[in-house]
């Protein structure tokens, strides 16, 4: 890091790559000799086109989205698509839920607005949600429009280390993920999704941009009350523009996006070698609590996540002075969801390893002071 910048360990809206906020820094007042700010320009201008263009190019490179899907830059959030994928998908009919989470569990209600049946196909909600269903388990049903998980449930911190494969489990429906706090941090099987959606705010810039990766086939079936600018059909045929779009967002994550593809370790590049570190980091992170007699994790280890580290202190009226210590020591937004309490440490894919380095000596050293 260029300079002494605190470590933000916020869910969301998250850190963006230093080098990222430099670059927009330096563009702010004129983009590429333009006299513009990205923010002034018209969607429709040449200008805009080509940082529109080229940041759909290098996300379809960095996912290696295949050539059928469509990739659409929307509004509204991971929430406004839990109701814009019911209205695009559901056709009115049935729709299975794999609730792991409060994402899943807000996804599922939402969906239920739209869809004629909403089905619970599995739920890890016995385990307080810290193991994830069993796929092999889930009850699925005959002729489901799609079936719905959260891949990375930020808020209790589970994660899908391998994505179901629906075929295998006797179901030929799509597979809806909502990605948003792991997008670019791992690989995608495309071959076993059909639809995945995210909020950008996590892993790939600011708030206000909202990624759709769908796969063509599933364009043209929207409930005839679904409006004109959340159809995927229109907005895929409109490249994203039917109305107008989060330029700004567009812009940051473009630039996110060639961040990600300048990063290396070792043969890997991209999403690859952003991967290892981020294995690396949750390892770190992980071993260190789990032999700590002071702090506990309670997620089972086949399925804990790489980005989103809830913790707890095993003597919680500790809480106030350890974010208190933490702050003073620059580790930024520590604080556990309300709805779980305790801790919790995001290490999207803009977190270094010094970063959950500098939080692992400081949970050492708060440890040892509170003995």
């Amino acid at each position: 890091m260029t300079m002494n910048r605190p470590y933000n360990f916020s869910a969301g809206p998250a850190a963006i790559p230093e080098e990222v906020l430099q670059q927009a820094a330096a563009e702010m007042l004129d983009w590429h000799g333009s006299g513009m700010g990205v923010m002034e320009m018209s969607h429709r201008g040449k200008e805009f086109i080509a940082i529109y263009e080229q940041a759909e190019a290098d996300l379809r490179e960095l996912l290696a989205v295949p050539p059928e899907f469509k990739i659409l830059f929307m509004q509204g959030g991971g929430l406004a698509e839990n109701a814009i994928v019911p209205l695009n998908l559901s056709r009115a009919a049935t729709v299975d839920f794999v609730v792991t989470g409060s994402w899943s569990q807000k996804s599922r209600k939402e969906a239920a607005k739209y869809a004629a049946e909403v089905r619970t196909a599995a739920s890890g909600e016995e385990s307080h949600f810290t193991t994830l269903p069993d796929p092999a388990g889930w009850q699925l049903s005959r002729g489901a429009s799609y079936v719905h998980i959260c891949s990375n449930e930020t808020i209790h911190g589970v994660e899908f280390q391998e994505l179901p494969d629906l075929r295998a489990l006797g179901s030929d429906a799509p597979l809806v993920i909502d990605f948003s706090s792991h997008v670019a941090s791992r690989p995608v099987d495309w071959s076993r999704v059909s639809l995945a959606f995210g909020g950008a705010q996590k892993n790939l810039g600011p708030a206000g941009l909202t990624l759709v990766v769908v796969r063509e086939d599933l364009l043209g079936h929207a409930l005839p009350a679904c409006p004109s600018a959340f159809d995927y059909k229109i907005v895929a045929e409109n490249h994203s523009m039917f109305n107008t779009p989060p330029t700004w967002g567009i812009y940051m994550a473009g630039l996110t996006f060639q961040w990600l593809k300048r990063q290396r370790e070792g043969a890997a590049s991209g999403v690859a070698a952003m991967e290892q570190r981020n294995i690396a980091k949750a390892r770190l992170l992980y071993d260190f609590i789990d032999q700590s007699q002071f702090y506990v994790n309670k997620v089972a280890a086949n399925c804990r996540s790489r980005m989103n580290i809830p913790f707890f202190l095993r003597d919680e009226s500790r809480n106030d002075a350890f974010l208190a210590g933490a702050k003073e020591r620059g580790l930024l937004q520590l604080k556990g969801h309300k709805s779980v309490g305790g801790m919790r440490a995001s290490i999207y894919n803009a977190m270094p390893l010094a970063g959950v380095q500098a939080l692992v000596d400081y949970l050492q050293d708060f440890e040892r002071t509170a003995a």
